[in-house]
């Protein structure tokens, strides 16, 4: 079944007279459960392939399909909701609020659903445990390595049980040992039955997905599958993950 359907959308800003086309025609489905990344050059339109996917921009003219719901019929609090139910965001630099502590960190996707703060603080807590980071709870960013912030960053993206986790450049800001144990971590997710849509400009990254799709000045050139699609299952939960070593 189809999470994600794309339909000849097109993404264009106007300055003056002109139009700059960022996003060409792009038709695309993505299936639950898969692990798909999506590559390209800086200017090739990723970020922008992020947001619409994620719900953060909206597409100039074609459809968009979420988990059978069609998009463009939302208002923007309609998007803002269903953005909040249904995916889980993974940034580059982590996002995190720097006063709170980690356990706190986890919590604003709860406090938007509307969880009473007994069941998300609890949540929290167990969304660290399985991270590998029960026991950092109430240290703060700056108390915790680039591994164990992104770590946090991946507990708050499953806090709310989202039906995509959208992945922007998750290794980037990190060392090259702790990004091999992210996305070690982020492969094992997907193991687990979450649908992951990655987006990175690294070939290397890009090879531990189950599908490649390479974006090229705005339109796709690219469709590799590299592995089967898996079974899909019911509720994905992260199993326990190692904490990474410092």
């Amino acid at each position: 079944m189809n999470i994600i359907e794309l339909s000849d959308i097109c993404k264009w800003y106007t300055r003056g007279t002109e139009k700059l086309h960022i996003l060409k025609h792009i038709s695309l489905s993505i299936q639950k459960s898969d692990f798909v990344a999506i590559i390209g050059p800086s200017g090739s339109g990723k970020s922008t392939m992020m947001n619409t996917i994620g719900l953060l921009d909206t597409p100039s003219s074609g459809d968009y399909k979420l988990d059978g719901v069609a998009t463009e019929k939302l208002s923007d609090n309609g998007l803002a909701e269903i953005r909040n139910r249904k995916i889980g965001f993974i940034f580059q630099q982590f996002n995190l609020l720097p006063r709170l502590t980690a356990l706190q960190n986890v919590e604003p996707p709860m406090i938007y659903a509307g969880i009473p703060p007994k069941v998300r603080r609890e949540r929290a807590q167990r969304m660290l445990e399985k991270l590998g980071m029960g026991g950092r709870g109430h240290h703060r960013p700056s108390e915790l390595s680039g591994g164990q912030q992104q770590r946090v960053a991946i507990s708050r993206a499953l806090a709310i049980s989202p039906s995509i986790i959208l992945a922007d450049e998750p290794t980037g800001a990190l060392d090259s040992r702790t990004s091999a144990e992210v996305l070690e971590l982020i492969v094992q997710l997907n193991e687990q039955g979450n649908t992951i849509v990655l987006i990175t400009h690294d070939n290397h990254i890009a090879d531990n997905a189950k599908r490649v799709i390479s974006l090229r000045d705005g339109e796709i050139v690219g469709d590799v599958r590299n592995a089967p699609l898996p079974v899909p299952t019911e509720a994905p939960v992260p199993e326990l993950v190692p904490e990474v070593v410092t």
